[in-house]
């Protein structure tokens, strides 16, 4: 909690002090230009990132896998394009990095680990996961087991014993 309020109060002054420091050195509308050129930029690639990370996920689901570092990494996108809406360089510096792919799985496999460490993540998978196939035709086959957790009517039981 005390990290958040430091981040809290900290950014907001580093980043007022960056944005007047670059104005003073190039001037206040380059400066504008500036922030919203990365903000632009910013939004293309992470329409770019997510789209690539979805298709990973996606991937990974088919082959019954659990997209476990895709998911943190989607959170990583996510908080790289909110920072880099956020007017400021130093924001955008840390946004550009959850977006670059380098970075952002290096950061999400580190969050990964440190988060199972703390038990805050617990994985599992139990069974099979996507066991179907295709016939000649084209229909999904889909192979499974059922178990009734019923026991089975009283007419079935008499047909069962009864002798032809």
């Amino acid at each position: 909690m005390k990290i958040l309020f430091a981040a809290f109060l900290v950014v907001p002054v580093l980043e007022m002090w960056l944005l007047i420091t670059i104005g003073q050195m190039i001037g206040a509308l380059p400066t504008i230009g500036l922030v919203l050129l990365t903000a632009v930029i910013g939004v293309q690639l992470l329409r770019f990132q997510g789209i690539s990370t979805l298709l990973r996920a996606q991937e990974r689901l088919s082959t019954g896998n659990v997209p476990a570092l895709e998911m943190v990494e989607g959170l990583a996108l996510a908080v790289g394009g909110a920072l880099l809406l956020t007017p400021g360089f130093a924001t955008d510096a840390f946004g550009f990095a959850c977006l670059i792919p380098a970075s952002r799985r290096w950061m999400a496999k580190k969050l990964f680990n440190h988060w199972l460490e703390q038990g805050r993540i617990k994985t599992a998978m139990h069974g099979e996961f996507n066991r179907y196939s295709e016939d000649e035709s084209g229909h999904i086959i889909i192979e499974g087991e059922y178990q009734s957790g019923k026991s089975e009517s009283p007419e079935l039981e008499k047909e069962k014993n009864s002798e032809f």
